[in-house]
């Protein structure tokens, strides 16, 4: 009586002039996750391919600066990604909330600053380019509780309806003033044509602009 062998699981030997035959798929899975196990192995144990925690941390970090600025007459120094516009910086930093994010691209002028004494598109300007400079914000025109002229000017006019881009034109419009673009409503036109105003008040805003520049 003879009794039967179970077939292997793995294939019958092959002699010197015969090709290897395919692998079965036991023999692919269990090789697969012999050398799976050992990559993994030697990473845990190794350290070569599991990177440092902290590490890792470090390098996703956005490079920073220190930048020190005077803004509205008090010297500021703080620390922001080198990526921070000065509208942000402004903004969420120093918590002057007066100058506005309109169109965050320099396209309507909501944001407009004083940088050094000239007109500047917060949003545009980085904020680590600016050691040393001067800005004034919509925050720093009036002294006190003495409006500035052309603030006074645009309530005189009525200048003004939802306001959202009335601190943009202000300090625009100072900018134009003392730049010497007043000489007449076509040239505060052309020279305020970078503010925009969505609710049409642009003929009540030339009107401020001269009230100021024939007082001066």
């Amino acid at each position: 009586m003879s009794a039967e062998l179970p077939e292997s699981d793995f294939p019958p030997p092959t002699g010197a002039g015969e090709p290897s035959p395919a692998p079965t798929r036991r023999t692919f899975i269990a090789a697969g996750t012999a050398v799976g196990g050992a990559v993994v192995a030697g990473g845990v144990i190794g350290g070569t391919i599991l990177a440092d925690a902290q590490e890792v941390s470090a390098a996703e970090a956005p490079p920073s600066s220190r930048v020190s600025l005077t803004v509205n007459g008090t010297r500021r120094t703080v620390t922001v990604d080198n990526r921070t516009s000065l509208l942000d910086l402004l903004r969420e930093h120093l918590g002057l909330t007066g100058s506005k994010k309109g169109c965050n691209a320099g396209a309507c002028g909501a944001c407009t600053v004083l940088v050094d004494g000239q007109r500047h598109n917060a949003c545009l300007t980085l904020a680590v380019r600016l050691e040393g400079a001067e800005v004034t914000t919509i925050e720093g025109l009036a002294e006190g509780d003495q409006l500035h002229p052309l603030q006074q000017a645009f309530i005189d006019q009525d200048a003004f309806q939802c306001g959202y881009c009335t601190p943009g034109q202000i300090v625009s419009g100072v900018g134009c003033i003392q730049e010497g673009h007043t000489g007449s409503p076509e040239e505060i036109r052309e020279w305020m044509s970078g503010n925009i105003c969505r609710c049409g008040c642009y003929v009540k805003i030339v009107r401020a602009v001269e009230q100021t520049a024939r007082r001066k």
